[in-house]
C-alpha cells in the first residue's frame, strides 16, 4: 500500500474494500508518461466524482434555500463547484500531500496547481463512492459543503454560462453547446480553448486552465458581444 494513500485512509477513517481505487484517484497522468508505465490515473474517477459532487451540492442548496429560484440555485451550485472553490477545499483537506506524480512534476509545488487539486478532489470522491457507497459519500460531502452553502455570499456569484443560457432561452428556448477546439501545453499544465455555439454559429471563445474556466470565459465573451 502506498504510504500516502494509507495516511489518507487513516485521516478520513475509511476501511477500504479496494485500495487500488484510492491509489488511482491520487495518481496524476505525469506518473505514467515519465515512468513509462501503464498505471491507471485518476481521470475516470474524476468524471464520477464531478457528477456526485454536483448532485450533493444541489441537494444541500435545495434543502437550505427553499425560496431560491431554479436560476439562482444553478448559479449558486456553479459557483461552489468551480475550480477555484474545489481547489480551496482540496487544499484545506491537504489532498496535495497525497498526490502521486511523475518526475516532471516532482519538484513543483502541487499546492499551487489548483486544477490538479480540483481533479484529485473529484477523483477521490469518485473512489469513495465506488468503494463505500452513496450514504458514506454523501456524509463526507455534507461535512465539507454544508457551511459553504449556508454561509455563501451571493454577491460573489458571477456565472456567465447560466446568464448566457437564460438570455438564449428567453429568445428561442434553445441550448448552447460548448466545444473544446484546442489544448495547449504539457499534460500537467494545459490551457483549453473553448467555443460556445448556437446552431453551429460561434457566439464566443474562451481560454482557461480547466475546461470549466474556458467555458465560463467563452460565455463571458459571448455576453459581451450581445450588449
Amino acid at each position: 500500500m502506498n504510504n500516502n494513500v494509507e495516511k489518507f485512509l487513516k485521516v478520513f477513517k475509511i476501511k477500504t474494500n479496494n485500495i487500488d481505487l484510492y491509489e488511482r484517484a491520487f495518481t496524476h497522468s505525469s506518473y505514467n508518461s515519465d515512468a513509462k508505465t501503464t498505471h491507471v490515473d485518476y481521470e475516470r474517477l474524476e468524471f464520477m466524482g464531478d457528477s456526485i459532487i454536483g448532485f450533493v451540492v444541489a441537494d444541500l442548496i435545495f434543502s437550505i434555500y427553499p425560496n431560491l429560484s431554479q436560476g439562482e440555485m444553478t448559479k449558486l451550485r456553479s459557483s461552489l463547484v468551480q475550480t477555484k472553490n474545489l481547489a480551496k477545499l482540496g487544499k484545506k483537506l491537504n489532498l496535495h500531500e497525497y498526490i502521486i506524480v511523475g518526475n516532471s512534476l516532482r519538484n513543483n509545488d502541487i499546492s499551487n496547481m489548483p486544477h490538479i487539486i480540483e481533479d484529485v478532489f473529484e477523483a477521490i470522491i469518485g473512489a469513495i463512492y465506488i468503494d463505500q457507497g452513496f450514504k458514506k459519500t454523501y456524509g463526507i460531502l455534507k461535512n465539507i459543503f454544508f457551511n459553504e452553502v449556508k454561509n455563501f455570499k451571493f454577491s460573489l456569484i458571477q456565472d456567465y454560462k447560466s446568464k448566457l443560457q437564460e438570455d438564449i432561452q428567453a429568445e428561442n428556448r434553445e441550448t448552447v453547446d460548448y466545444v473544446v477546439v484546442n489544448e495547449i501545453g504539457p499534460v500537467h499544465s494545459k490551457t483549453f480553448e473553448v467555443e460556445v455555439k448556437l446552431d453551429g454559429i460561434i457566439l464566443g471563445r474562451g481560454l482557461g486552465k480547466t475546461k470549466k474556466e474556458a467555458e465560463q470565459n467563452a460565455a463571458k465573451d459571448a455576453l459581451s458581444k450581445r450588449v
